[in-house]
């Protein structure tokens, strides 16, 4: 099992390679600064969405991205 500090040093490195140092640190502080129940939040996040419906949405954002 990882300890805590590890786990936030592997958290600040994918929020950073993936957001970019300036949205990570924006997404940080949006968290802090609301109430926030991640657990509730994941409940909640694809509701009403199908595997089907989510694979499309990826493959559009894929495509988006890949043509930039």
């Amino acid at each position: 099992m990882r300890t805590d500090a590890e786990i936030r040093a592997e958290g600040i490195h994918l929020l950073t390679n993936g957001l970019g140092f300036v949205e990570a640190e924006r997404f940080i502080a949006l968290i802090n600064r609301e109430r926030f129940d991640y657990t509730k939040w994941r409940e909640n996040q694809w509701q009403g969405e199908t595997v089907a419906s989510l694979a499309q949405r990826a493959r559009r954002l894929r495509d988006r991205r890949g043509a930039v």
